[in-house]
């Protein structure tokens, strides 16, 4: 099976407000009950459709503007624009707030595995009312466009090679304009994550279009909405209802989203300018959304999960004794508590690398490597040779001192940060935190490897393999052999893996059931757990500030919104 290198999973949610997209039966174990227990999977208010107003506008704050509108882009991955685009764009399928899959029969009405040898093939019957904003069917040739875009094939489309659809031998039309059969080159067992969302053919058309086209812009559309204005001097999207859908009609009349940072959300809800945005993990925001008459606080567990990354290329963590020390000597209930202060939140670590809590698969495979154990972390440091010397690890004199950097202007980062540094300091270890700007922290800092260790969130998803495969799996050379400075980690932010990781992580993206690629994505969680890497801290919360008469919106989850449905309540 192909690599597939998914660095658009990286979420870039490191300050106090979000910045940046299940599993198979249930599998337990240890830690794979209770937590999920005292966490919600959703907080929407969901209301039956007959008991909401019709009419009405919904001003959405967001928290950054985006100018790439393309979310299929690598500059366009950023949950600003999928909050635009999901009231827009088709989807094949949908996630309910479990992260169980269901089709989106708007635009699908029949999706199947109808071949499996030689090849696996799945056939789609397309709804034949769907069409987009410019009048035109959505056909098989708009799922063509999309795959020819995104294979990887040609490298000016900006996409990340690996996206899931350089697993497609073809696109092809079937019986007739609404039906599309797709046929795989490999087994692909998370083959509904794909055409989601899917664009219409002439966005795809070129790489110019797929680059370029939705700068500033957003192409035709196929949702309950449609765009009215998008003015970025205003960093404004005003969306209206569109007459045309299909579906049920939404209710409301518009949505308006503005971007404002900071104490600017709150003071623009204070106005009466805005009814929702995401307070993040800041407490002040909580507080005050807990104070005020008018609003209701919406929290669940996200999209995403706090970790921390350990370089395996740099000197003193290529040895992995010494990332396990780390990794046991951190007190990740001291760190967690430290970025939850507030937030009304149980402080509950996560243990798994590919599922949150009350996902199916979820199974706790930390293992040793998942309890707080400063005296084991001891032992592992003086075995690779860093004994401790007047409190201080020490290597033929040298200091054993981490560089960690933070977004300069990230409050949470900083008291995370120190929380890690004090556990560490117990066993000797020295961090160096090191502000950095927030906007050089990935592109100078995290992806070309300049760190020692860090912390920032990973996406959790409904199709935990494929989302997956690009952290994990072991990097690749321009030569094919296996020299080490050679090696291209892409999102592999850890920058070290092994055959067997690889091995399993495939096997788990070629099941077909999801029983039995649940069963293989543990056994590799099992092993990158011994590579410790990636250290997972917790599931983030979710936390919204909305209008307490809004209905069927808030804390999503893996929930995927039906924006026809959201209102006011009568």
């Amino acid at each position: 099976m192909q690599a597939r290198w998914l660095a658009a999973l990286i979420t870039l949610i490191v300050v106090e407000t979000a910045t940046a997209c299940s599993g198979g039966p249930s599998a337990g174990g240890p830690g794979s009950g209770s937590p999920a227990a005292s966490t919600r999977a959703y907080d929407i208010n969901p209301v039956a459709r007959d008991k909401v107003k019709d009419g009405g506008t919904l001003n959405w704050g967001l928290t950054n503007f985006p100018t790439q509108w393309n979310v299929n882009h690598m500059n366009g991955d950023t949950v600003e624009a999928w909050s635009v685009i999901g009231a827009l764009m088709p989807t094949a399928f949908r996630s309910d707030e479990k992260g169980r899959i269901s089709l989106d029969r708007d635009y699908v009405i029949r999706a199947k595995v109808t071949e499996r040898v030689p090849h696996e093939v799945v056939t789609y019957t397309l709804n034949p009312k769907a069409r987009w904003s410019n009048g035109k069917p959505i056909t098989w040739r708009d799922y063509a466009a999309q795959w020819k875009a995104m294979n990887g094939r040609d490298k000016a489309y900006g996409v990340f090679a690996g996206s899931g659809y350089d697993s497609l031998r073809s696109v092809a039309k079937g019986s007739d304009d609404h039906q599309v059969v797709v046929t795989f080159a490999e087994p692909y067992g998370e083959w509904r994550s794909l055409f989601s969302p899917l664009y219409p053919r002439s966005a795809n058309a070129s790489a110019d279009a797929f680059n370029s086209g939705s700068v500033d812009h957003i192409p035709a559309t196929a949702g309950p909405f449609k765009v009215s204005a998008l003015d970025t001097n205003a960093k404004t999207v005003t969306l209206v209802r569109d007459d045309a859908w299909w579906g049920n009609r939404a209710k409301l009349d518009r949505i308006v989203f503005r971007a404002l940072q900071g104490n600017a959300l709150v003071n623009a809800y204070s106005g009466g300018d805005l009814d929702f945005f995401d307070a993040g993990l800041s407490a002040t925001a909580y507080d005050w959304g807990k104070g005020e008459p008018t609003a209701a606080v919406r929290q669940a567990g996200g999209r995403d999960f706090r970790q921390i990354t350990l370089n395996a290329e740099t000197e003193p963590l290529s040895d992995v004794r010494v990332r396990q020390a780390i990794a046991v000597g951190i007190d990740r209930k001291a760190v967690i508590a430290a970025d939850l202060e507030g937030l009304g939140w149980p402080a509950v670590p996560l243990n798994s690398h590919f599922y949150v809590h009350g996902q199916g698969g979820y199974q706790d495979n930390a293992g040793w490597l998942g309890a707080y154990d400063p005296v084991r972390a001891g032992k592992l440091l003086d075995e690779a040779g860093w004994p401790l010397t007047a409190g201080t690890r020490k290597k033929n004199g040298k200091e054993l001192t981490l560089r960690y950097p933070i977004p300069s202007d990230a409050p949470v980062a900083r008291a995370e940060a120190e929380a890690v540094r004090a556990s560490l300091e117990r066993v000797g270890v020295k961090v160096a935190i090191e502000p950095v700007s927030s906007a050089d922290f990935f592109d100078k800092y995290i992806v070309p490897g300049e760190f020692d260790l860090t912390a920032f969130a990973y996406a959790a998803s409904p199709y935990p393999v494929s989302a997956n495969y690009g952290v994990y799996l072991n990097g690749t050379t321009p030569s094919g052999d296996d020299k080490k400075d050679d090696k291209k980690w892409d999102a592999n932010l850890g920058r070290t893996g092994t055959p067997k990781i690889d091995s399993a992580l495939f096997a788990a993206g070629a099941q077909l059931n999801q029983k039995k690629a649940a069963t293989e994505l543990n056994a590799a969680d099992r092993l990158i757990w011994q590579q410790a890497t990636v250290v997972p801290l917790f599931q983030r919360p979710q936390t919204v500030i909305v209008r307490s008469t809004l209905a069927n919106i808030g804390a999503t989850g893996f929930y995927d919104l039906k924006y026809a449905d959201i209102g006011f309540t009568r």
